[in-house]
Formats: structure tokens, sequence, C-alpha cells
């Protein structure tokens, strides 16, 4: 089974961190799981496109939202997690697997959905192409991921405090594909159909630092590889924070997500003519004939 690039010189991210920071969250979840659940249903409002029924679903770092929300619609879903702390707060069947090398044998499911559940994976084509293996012919994938211009508010205000206090800047945010690449990435791991749109989630703060407390609770502290370990300047972030724009005596962050849909190719579906099989020519369309 295809995994990804073992050459840690060209891992983004530190993945032990990313499994640290999903450990820790499993106690704080609570606190952020209205903002979890919504991007879920986002994400889950798009079976209601297909009259395709299920009947295997993959639940990949649903963080005990998904497989519940699934199950509320009639299909039996299994859990998997970096993190077994989070594996085990599905509700449903659960193991601790990694997402950059899934244990699951070719056609074991016909729908897999991934809630904000990729953005830490070193290897992103890899992980795609795993789970096109893991799906049935005709099978359906879900996904939801960050893209460009999330915490974009966040991410500039740190930028310019640091470079202000320090003269330089660390990364402190991650980085986040283009919505355009998406749909690419997709097609790229072998997926029949793929579709990669935007939802926008606006999220307003009365104190700032809550934000930040939000990140944590979430498991989305900064897993960025080639980060700072020293601490931060002691007024980096209230700087920063004092910094967000305001929006009604609020500090405003932005969620864009990218929602991804992909099928796994299958006999019965909608098929590319091959070239030089078209029947009627555009010249003849353009001029009538």
């Amino acid at each position: 089974m295809e995994g990804v690039n073992d050459d840690p010189a060209l891992h983004v991210f530190d993945r032990a961190a990313v499994r640290r920071h999903r450990d820790r969250a499993a106690a704080s979840l609570p606190l952020v799981a209205d903002i979890l659940r919504d991007a879920a249903e986002r994400l889950l409002d798009r079976l209601d496109d297909t009259t395709r029924r299920f009947t295997a679903a993959l639940d990949v770092g649903g963080r005990g939202v998904v497989a519940p929300l699934l199950q509320a619609r009639g299909i039996p879903a299994l859990a998997c997690d970096l993190s077994p702390a989070l594996a085990a707060r599905a509700g449903a069947p659960a193991v601790a697997a990694d997402e950059e090398w899934l244990p699951f044998a070719a056609g074991s499911f016909d729908l897999i959905v991934a809630s904000l559940s990729l953005h830490w994976v070193n290897d992103l084509p890899g992980a795609l192409i795993q789970l096109r293996q893991a799906l049935r012919p005709d099978g359906l994938l879900l996904a939801s991921l960050p893209v460009l211009g999330t915490l974009g508010e966040l991410r500039t205000a740190l930028t310019e405090a640091e470079a202000a206090l320090t003269g330089g800047a660390a990364p402190r945010v991650s980085p986040f594909p283009a919505l355009r690449d998406c749909a690419g990435l997709l097609q790229r791991a072998g997926f029949a159909l793929p579709v990669a749109d935007q939802e926008e989630i606006r999220l307003l703060y009365a104190e700032p630092l809550h934000l930040l407390r939000d990140l944590r609770a979430a498991g989305e502290a900064n897993a960025v590889r080639l980060r700072d370990r020293r601490p931060p300047p002691r007024l980096l972030f209230p700087a920063a924070l004092g910094a967000l724009p305001q929006e009604q005596a609020r500090a405003i962050t932005t969620l864009r997500i990218a929602i991804l849909t992909g099928w796994a190719p299958g006999p019965g579906q909608p098929q590319p003519l091959r070239p030089g099989s078209a029947t009627h020519s555009l010249a003849g369309a353009l001029t009538g004939g």
C-alpha cells in the first residue's frame, strides 16, 4: 500500500507532536464541539445529493463528532484516529490508526468521511490514494480540510507582531493548500468525478485569548516541523490578539474549509469520451452546421 515519503527532510509536520496534541485534546473537546459539529454537518450535507445507500463507513479523525452523525443517518461506522484517546470518543467501533499508514484492506468501505483531519498529513496525495484503495468500487470519499485564508487574520497578526518585537517571524500557523489545488489532488489520487468547493465559517471572540484556547482544545496547536521551540516573546500573543480585526467589539477569525467529494472508480460511472470520438465538430456547432 502506498504511503508517505520516508525522507524526514521533506516532512512539513511533526507527526509525534500532532499525536500529542490530539491526545491532549481528548479531555478538552467539549469546548469546541459546536464548531466541529458545524463543520461535520456541512460536510455530511453532501450525502443528501446522492441516492446511494451506504452500509460500511469509515470515520477518519472525526474526534467523536462524525461517527454519531453517521449512525444517526443509519450508516454503520468504524472510527479511526491517530490518537487512541480521540478514537475512543467516537461512540462506535474504533481503532487507533495513522492516516499516513492506514491498516485497512482494499475495498473495506463504501463511504469514507474525513472531517478536518487530513491537514496535518505530510503526504496528502499518498493518504488520499490509501483512502481510495480502502473504498469499494463506486465508493464515496467526503473530506474537508482548511484551505488558504483559514486563520488568515491570526497569521498576519502574529507575523507582524513578532517582526516588530524581534525583527523576524517563526511559522506559527500551519500552511494550507489553495482551494484550486484540491480537486487536482483528488484526481491525482485516482478518484473519479472529483469536486472541491468551499464553506466559510466566521468566528467572533469577545475574549481573543479564547481563540488560542479553542485551537489547543481541538488539537490544532502548532505542529510545523520547523517551528520555533523556544518560548515565544512574552508580549507576542497579547500584541497579536490585540491587533485582530474586530466586528461589534469582537475579534474575528475565519475558517475557509474545502469540501472534497470523489468516487472510487466503478463500472457504472460516466466516463470521459475517448479523444477523437466526438460526433459533432466545434466549428459546426459555432456555424450551425
